[in-house]
């Protein structure tokens, strides 16, 4: 059995115009330094407390965000990326690449960066529910640690050459897995915009594993299919 695995937010969901719409009254014309500076803040806070709540991290990377760009949010403000979580876009060209994958024979999954209830209410916008998922909250880590690829391993049963992991994230998701020695498409949606402030996205710095760069997901499916046939699959 042939799987593909997905980060969410950032690959398959929109975040960073979902953010931007969602904190634009309160950010004003500091929205998008708000948000640059959340998108800094938030893998620290991870980190730091990898067993807090994925809203426990929404709210105090958004305050101390604010705070960095002369911007107070109040504890209920903080709270409003939470209660609109289900209003963040998915991308136009994720169900075609999904149904691409299904058409291949590939199960699907999702590890996330999220709580359980948060990802349940981001899944009723995709047409068809992903076969397994793997949330922060159910393993009490965050990526980029590699606790969400080991327990997709462990529940999946899959070989990893017959495992191909999707993610747009340089820093939470194509390091640790080229670690781990996965095949993976690093679908870089922004252009390397996220790892100006971190490394330059260079290959050879995520260890082993066969890894292929495309721009949108219309490209993902030749990408895996080609990660694919570099190796026999398991019978």
């Amino acid at each position: 059995m042939r799987w593909v695995t997905f980060d969410c937010f950032g690959t398959l969901v929109d975040w960073r115009s979902g953010f931007s719409a969602l904190l634009s009254s309160l950010g004003g014309a500091r929205t998008e330094d708000l948000v640059r500076a959340y998108h800094e803040i938030e893998p620290v806070v991870e980190a730091d407390t990898p067993h807090r709540s994925y809203k426990e991290v929404l709210a105090t990377s958004l305050q101390r965000a604010g705070r960095q760009v002369g911007v107070e949010l109040t504890p209920a403000q903080a709270n409003a990326l939470s209660r609109s979580w289900e209003m963040l876009p998915v991308f136009e060209d994720v169900e075609p690449m999904l149904a691409g994958l299904r058409a291949m024979g590939c199960r699907l999954a999702v590890l996330t960066n999220c709580d359980e209830d948060l990802f349940a209410r981001t899944e009723r916008s995709f047409r068809m529910p992903f076969d397994l998922v793997v949330t922060a909250e159910r393993v009490r880590d965050y990526k980029p640690a590699p606790t969400h690829f080991r327990a997709f391993s462990r529940s999946s049963g899959v070989a990893d050459r017959d495992w191909v992991h999707v993610a747009a994230s340089w820093f939470h998701d194509i390091v640790p897995t080229g670690h781990l020695g996965l095949n993976r498409v690093w679908l870089d949606r922004d252009g390397a915009r996220e790892n100006a402030a971190r490394a330059a996205p260079r290959p050879g710095n995520a260890a082993d594993g066969g890894l292929i760069r495309v721009r949108s997901g219309g490209e993902v499916c030749d990408a895996v299919a080609r990660l694919y046939n570099r190796r026999e699959p398991t019978r």
